[in-house]
């Protein structure tokens, strides 16, 4: 997973950046995920951006997957996230996400008919259990592609820098 150190305010892991030192506990965690896929099944990334509650940690990730479809990339990006978010040892860790199908399927709202996603459900579920166990509060929620757009971008960029080579200035997007 590649780290964006370009992105203003953000903090990246391993860009030459001084840590700041221990992440607290308590520490509530927003995370901003998305998928892209083009054609369906096509060339797909994923793009995460979290953020802790009080701003002042900021990461932004993404990811080239290969050949998925684009609700493949979805749980993709969450499972890079959950990943994440248990490395922390949050108190709180919101998901926000704008596929609505991969939200109601988490909440538990809709069915996971596909083998493929009922593979990848399964191993978000376990994650969340983990969090959970360690005391972390963990919720999903639906939001507009206007509110995720850090995310989509990122996803996209993954995907531009694996077909334009790296870097990718003005690729397809």
């Amino acid at each position: 997973m590649r780290s964006d150190p370009l992105l203003e305010g953000v903090t990246v892991p391993g860009a030459g950046k001084p840590d700041v030192g221990p992440i607290p506990r308590g520490l509530r965690l927003v995370i901003h995920i998305d998928g892209a896929a083009r054609g369906n099944p096509g060339p797909a990334g994923i793009g995460v951006m979290l953020e802790t509650g009080d701003g002042l940690l900021r990461r932004a990730f993404w990811q080239y997957i290969g050949e998925a479809t684009n609700n493949v990339a979805e749980y993709e990006a969450l499972l890079f996230a959950l990943r994440e978010a248990g490395k922390l040892q949050p108190a709180v860790v919101k998901i926000r996400s704008d596929s609505e199908l991969l939200v109601r399927q988490v909440q538990g709202r809709y069915r996971v008919k596909s083998p493929r996603l009922a593979a990848l459900y399964a191993q978000a579920l376990t994650l969340i259990h983990q969090l959970s166990a360690a005391n972390c509060r963990f919720s999903v929620e639906h939001v507009g592609r206007d509110l995720n757009r850090q995310a989509d971008a990122l996803a996209n960029r993954a995907i531009d820098e694996a077909v334009c080579g790296v870097p990718c200035e003005g690729g397809p997007s």
